[in-house]
């Protein structure tokens, strides 16, 4: 830059050409009296006066200030205001009258020859902010940039990094130049990053936004980032290194990782209605995704469904904790204590402090000398744990305990909150589990003591079965069965399943047991049965308020006669009967289905034919022959291959056939019922013709009298011969033709007298002017019982007397 000056101006320093004041700037230097004595060309195009015209003059009148504040237009103008070495922005008057926003600056001029000079160097703001915005640009990358930056030569070595990415990467400036990535963070995967930088120097293409983890010394926990690089070249286009920026994203990272495990964690509980299965649940969400290893255990009363005890926890809520869940990623060490079993805990280690205190624990770094340190913990390495109460309703139900090993950071608050709201929803699960347990344990009881126990003594069928019970998540169904003993020496056979689950499928299903023993009592036939069955479904169909109720059943009612060999079947939608002979064969009955209970107005059919001596009729519910894993006729087959076996022991093929059939956990209820057919031969029935003649009497007397003597029963023969004679006198006199008089040795003496009318006998008090009227008064007081059962072609009266004597 060229200068025109005057006087004592030998001693004026130069401006370099190229520096940052270009040409919207000016160089001028001035006396201790404010007197021009240098002026630059820059001065000239910058304020309109030629050197000529400006040296020799005052400051302050060739450039008089604007506004106020300024200083008087005399004396040392801009230098004698802003002082030696000060600074500032100046509103000046232009030769042409124009106003000029100036930045101005003074600078002392060591002179050691002459008089003290400033040099005031002058730059129009308009004109220069790019290249002072272009200094705080650079500046602000330096010091106060979010994002870490670096500049590499063509030999990948850090020539340049900033404050930023010394803080993300721990490395302090000296660290990082002169050395390449793979020396100064080999945490990361430098390999990568080198051939990124290379392929960017050599192509030049930008690399934008590859994200890359991994750990650095700033932060022991993983950390993620998103990086891009692009190339520095010269004028001519020369590459001479490339600029690297990295963005950290661990915080974003973490949060998304954060929901993930967490919808993770979600979608794996709550998918069980067992309490155990859903504590589990907890601890296999957890581990790895949070934590190395995972303990739940819970409140001894909340395993058995029960409510626990509200407020807050104390001693004794510690000593009822029983081992839930565990999971480790350490799969060849055990679990500290086997699930079920009681969970010791001192008072001061951190799962007592939490169940304590009802809020979750940190203790990022577990100190090694701690004498309640858990021994198990230490077997895993674990040095890092969190305790976190499994609370609901504010009731705690119990705690979850998470660990960290060697190999995993250190637990965070953030790691801490995501615990909290695992086991929140985890608490949720556990709690439907443990009313469901409650729920379901009411109505297994409620089921149990509606079935049958012990199988009533008889002595037409051998008979016995299998119960199985649904699952918890399916619940309690309605599935019943029944042995039932009917008079002369038959027995009814009842299989039946309500619709539903729960108690209110099992509080119908003792309803319609009670039904079909009562209707069993006065001898209806099968078809009959099924019909009032029919009737009280609906009814109760009708009284339901809950929509969910039960609005159906299905049943099959069966009666089988030792003496006759005969066996008489109806269904109302239930699965045939499987009929295996002597020989082996086995077959499905076949006999018309008939609608399920409750629908109402459609008839029933009874079939009857006759059965074997031996032969075994299987009775059962759906849920036997048909599972998730198994089709019904599949299910069927399988069925007549496990009852193929004449003459196996009744136990063994009931316990066969239920093992190969049915699941370990049976979605449904299964009721199998076996009964293998027995006979009573001749020497156990006598039966006589009786004419319908009052001489007639006086002969039955006589024959009864003889069969017990040959059966040895001379004992039961007056009161025998009383019955007799009433019952047959009663058949002569008011019944129709036929009548039969029908003696029968079983567990009882059995009486029946047959006749062709259907009119129903009445037992009454006759008075003492009544000639007649006393029969079947008197029957009633000296037999057990009494009854009649009607057919089609008639009825039959009978009786029945203890034996007090053993049979022969």
């Amino acid at each position: 830059m060229g200068w025109a000056d005057m006087g004592d101006s030998a001693n004026v320093p130069s401006v370099a050409e190229g520096s940052l004041w270009g040409p919207a700037t000016a160089v001028i230097v001035i006396d201790g009296a404010g007197v021009v004595r240098a002026w630059d060309e820059g001065a000239t195009a910058l304020l309109g006066y030629p050197a000529g015209e400006a040296i020799g003059r005052l400051l302050a009148d060739v450039l008089p200030p604007v506004g106020m504040g300024s200083p008087e237009p005399s004396g040392p103008g801009l230098a004698g205001h802003l002082g030696p070495g000060g600074e500032g922005r100046q509103l000046l008057r232009r030769r042409d009258g124009s106003r000029l926003d100036l930045d101005v600056k003074v600078l002392p001029v060591h002179n050691p020859s002459g008089p003290a000079m400033s040099l005031i160097l002058l730059a129009d703001t308009t004109r220069v902010w790019p290249t002072l915005a272009g200094r705080s640009l650079l500046e602000g990358l330096d010091r106060t940039a979010p994002v870490g930056m670096a500049v590499l030569d063509t030999e990948l070595r850090f020539t340049w990094v900033n404050d930023a990415m010394q803080e993300m990467c721990g490395v302090p400036r000296q660290g990082f130049l002169g050395r390449r990535p793979a020396d100064v963070l080999p945490g990361l995967d430098v390999a990568r990053t080198q051939a990124e930088i290379s392929e960017v120097i050599t192509t030049g293409t930008p690399s934008l936004g590859r994200a890359y983890a991994g750990r650095v010394r700033a932060d022991a926990a993983h950390v993620t980032y998103s990086t891009s690089c692009f190339r520095l070249e010269t004028e001519d286009g020369r590459a001479i290194g490339a600029c690297y920026i990295v963005l950290s994203t661990t915080d974003h990272y973490r949060a998304q990782q954060k929901l993930t495990l967490l919808n993770e964690a979600r979608k794996r509980m709550g998918n069980t209605l067992d309490v155990v299965g859903a504590a589990q649940e907890l601890a296999d969400a957890a581990v790895p995704g949070l934590a190395d290893r995972a303990t739940v255990d819970l409140l001894a009363a909340v395993l058995r469904g029960e409510e626990p005890q509200p407020g807050p926890a104390d001693a004794a809520t510690l000593a009822d904790l029983r081992s839930a869940g565990y999971r480790s990623t350490r799969g060849d060490v055990p679990p500290p204590i086997p699930r079920g079993e009681p969970s010791v805990y001192p008072g001061r280690s951190p799962t007592a402090r939490a169940i304590a205190g009802g809020a979750p624990l940190l203790i990022p770094h577990v100190d090694p000398t701690d004498p309640d340190r858990d021994t198990h913990g230490c077997r895993l390495g674990i040095h890092s744990l969190m305790a976190v109460p499994i609370r609901s309703r504010d009731t705690t139900l119990g705690a979850a305990t998470f660990g960290r090993s060697r190999d995993s950071g250190p637990f965070t608050p953030d790691d801490l909150d995501l615990a909290e709201e695992m086991a929140a929803h985890a608490a949720v699960c556990i709690d439907n589990a443990r009313r469901y347990t409650h729920e379901h344990a009411a109505a297994l009881t409620l089921q149990r003591s509606l079935l049958p126990v012990d199988l009533p003594a008889q002595n037409a069928v051998e008979a016995t079965y299998r119960y199985l019970p649904a699952d918890a998540e399916a619940g309690v169904g309605g599935d019943w069965f029944d042995v039932i003993p009917l008079s002369g020496a038959r027995v009814a056979l009842v299989v039946g399943d309500v619709v539903g689950h729960g108690i209110h499928a099992a509080a119908t299903m003792g309803r319609l047991r009670a039904a079909v023993q009562t209707l069993a009592d006065i001898d209806l036939a099968p078809d009959e049965v099924l019909a009032h069955l029919d009737d009280m479904v609906s009814r109760i169909a009708l009284e339901a308020r809950d929509p969910s109720g039960v609005i159906g059943a299905t049943c099959l009612y069966a009666t089988y006669d030792p003496v006759t060999r005969h066996c008489t079947l109806a269904r109302a939608g239930h699965p045939p009967p499987v009929l295996v002979a002597p020989d082996g064969s086995a077959r499905l009955v076949d006999l018309p289905s008939g609608p399920p209970l409750g629908l109402g107005g459609l008839p029933f059919e009874s079939v009857c034919f006759p059965v074997p001596e031996g032969s075994v009729l299987a009775l059962y519910t759906d849920g036997l022959i048909h599972t998730p894993s198994l089709d019904t006729d599949r299910g069927l087959q399988n069925l007549t291959d496990a009852l193929a076996a004449p003459w196996t022991p009744l136990e063994e093929q009931c316990q066969a056939a239920v093992t190969g059939l049915a699941d370990d956990r049976p979605t449904d209820d299964v009721a199998l019922l076996l009964a293998r057919t027995g006979v009573l031969g001749k020497d156990h029935v006598a039966c006589w013709d009786i004419p319908k003649e009052p001489a007639a009497v006086a002969a039955a007397r006589a024959n009864a009298a003889r069969q017990l003597g040959a059966w040895g029963l001379e004992d039961l023969a007056f009161t025998t011969e009383l019955v007799v004679s009433e019952l047959v006198t009663n058949a002569v006199r008011y019944g129709s033709d036929p009548v039969t008089l029908r003696l029968i040795r079983d567990r009882t003496l059995i009486c029946e007298v047959f006749d062709g009318s259907s009119t129903s006998p009445h037992m009454r008090h006759a008075r003492t002017t009544d000639e007649g009227g006393r029969g079947l008064f008197m029957i009633a007081q000296i037999t057990e019982r009494w009854g009649a059962r009607y057919a089609k072609d008639g009825k039959t009266v009978w009786s029945e007397q203890a034996l007090r004597r053993q049979m022969r």
